[in-house]
């Protein structure tokens, strides 16, 4: 396997990940009030997500997650679309990542001193589907072997859709990430798994994230392990724990640090606005790619790809 997060680590230290999808298309207008979220606006406004990832690419962000996380059969099947409808939407939804970071690659002056962008098709928990908040927690009676059958069909056509790698993202549990790397496998497509954590050393569920990591290092399509949608304040003892039992790239993306509030829909308490302070101390305890998840914007990548791409980064 061809591992794209591996390749680009070679020549440089740090890969910058992007930010949120949702908020920015919320500042842009969007009513993300659905069971879709941000892939609703794949049905509505696809130039808008062009936009905004072509603003994080602007930004300096190595890597577009497509509008997927969300997007699923049977989600668009309850908004009365037909299989072969929601296919389209899902390609859709990486083609137009492709179509920003080609236009912006195709300037010569957004080589220098960076690697050909990536393009990552999101793959959120079986929770995110549900659209109840049972995604931060995990709490679902689903076996592995329903987890599978019901992550198979997006999976299977995301892993034939042209996207460099999948990204599997805020998994909740040892049983949903194991399942999804068994997917991996299955079609033989390199993919991120990222964990979620409740804490500085459990995943969302409870289980120590750890032993989470060093059962995902058996898997060859794994491209790397990550943790993300997570308050910052536990990243660098979540990171430690992953360095610790894998051998595998690393990856960090934490939330704002606000609470979600599912029975209201909405983000609660305060957040930061900083991830570049951070960087530096997530890095030294062993990520390899840092970026941003809920409630973070294209000025907080900009200012983190700075950081990454200053003189004393480059000597790391």
């Amino acid at each position: 396997m061809v591992n794209p997060i591996e390749t680009i680590l070679r020549d440089f230290p740090l890969i910058v990940l992007d930010g949120a999808l949702a908020t920015e298309l919320e500042r842009r207008g969007c009513d993300l009030n659905d069971p879709l979220w941000s892939a609703r606006v794949l049905i509505d406004a696809p130039d808008l997500i062009r936009q905004v990832h072509a603003d994080y690419f602007r930004a300096g962000a190595d890597v577009a997650t497509t509008a997927t996380y969300q997007a699923t059969f049977p989600g668009f099947a309850a908004r009365g679309l037909r299989e072969d409808e929601a296919a389209d939407l899902l390609r859709r939804a990486v083609r137009v990542a492709q179509e920003a970071r080609n236009e912006f690659w195709a300037d010569p002056a957004h080589r220098s001193g960076r690697p050909r962008p990536l393009v990552a098709a999101s793959v959120g928990p079986y929770g995110a589907y549900l659209a109840n908040g049972a995604e931060y927690t995990g709490d679902y009676d689903l076996s592995e072997e329903d987890l599978i059958a019901f992550h198979r069909p997006r999976l299977a056509l995301l892993a034939g859709s042209g996207a460099d790698l999948i990204a599997a993202e805020t998994i909740p549990s040892r049983r949903e990430a194991r399942a999804l790397a068994r997917l991996l496998e299955e079609y033989g497509v390199p993919g991120w798994i990222s964990l979620s954590g409740r804490d500085g050393a459990q995943t969302a569920h409870g289980e120590p994230i750890g032993e989470v990591a060093a059962e995902l290092n058996r898997y060859r399509q794994v491209a790397a392990i990550g943790v993300n949608c997570t308050a910052p304040r536990y990243i660098a003892e979540l990171v430690r724990a992953l360095r610790a039992a894998t051998d595998k790239p690393i990856l960090a993306y934490p939330n704002s640090g606000e609470g979600y509030d599912a029975k209201r829909n909405a983000w609660i308490g305060r957040g930061t606005a900083d991830l570049a302070g951070p960087a530096a101390a997530w890095h030294a305890a062993g990520a390899q790619g840092i970026g941003g998840c809920c409630r973070t914007t294209p000025g907080q990548i900009e200012e983190l790809a700075a950081w990454a791409r200053s003189t004393e980064m480059s000597r790391s």
